[in-house]
């Protein structure tokens, strides 16, 4: 998201708008006025405006079992101070890595990556993090089963 998001102007119709292009980013303009009561012109401007400013963005999420990643894991990453941008910057690159994010507490970054197996979390933690310059510790949390994964449009005030 870009820094120009801060300043956009968020009011209810563009949290409605945002909303209804949660549950189906697919809905077209003409179905989201008539759902709630606006014209498609002032749709059309407001998702424009909201894409543009980086406020939103419409995206296909592939899911991860579509490459055969079927495993996923929550990782912990304690590193030396000064290689924590460089550490999150070549994270980011990785395939396997679906999100990296900078932490306070007990881990400096914590990531979420998908893998085909047992084998591939283990080759990625002990050869690709262990490999990795200013990695001091690694924390796994295998998880075993998603009962909910989604970008709900109720967390949306």
């Amino acid at each position: 998201m870009s820094d120009s998001a801060d300043t956009v102007n968020f009011d209810e119709t563009d949290k409605q708008i945002v909303r209804l292009l949660c549950v189906n980013g697919r809905a077209s303009n003409v179905e989201i006025a008539k759902a709630i009561g606006v014209t498609e012109t002032t749709v059309r401007k407001r998702v424009a405006r909201l894409l543009s400013t980086g406020a939103v963005e419409i995206v296909a999420i592939p899911s991860p079992a579509l490459a055969g990643l079927n495993l996923s894991a929550i990782i912990g990453i304690t590193a030396e101070i000064t290689a924590v941008k460089s550490i999150c910057k070549k994270l980011a690159a990785i395939p396997e890595v679906r999100y990296c994010g900078y932490s306070t507490g007990r881990h400096d970054l914590i990531i979420e990556a998908f893998f085909s197996d047992h084998s591939h979390v283990l080759s990625f933690t002990t050869d690709v993090l262990g490999a990795m310059e200013g990695i001091t510790h690694v924390e796994t949390s295998v998880i075993l089963k998603i009962e909910k994964f989604s970008f709900d449009s109720e967390a949306i005030p």
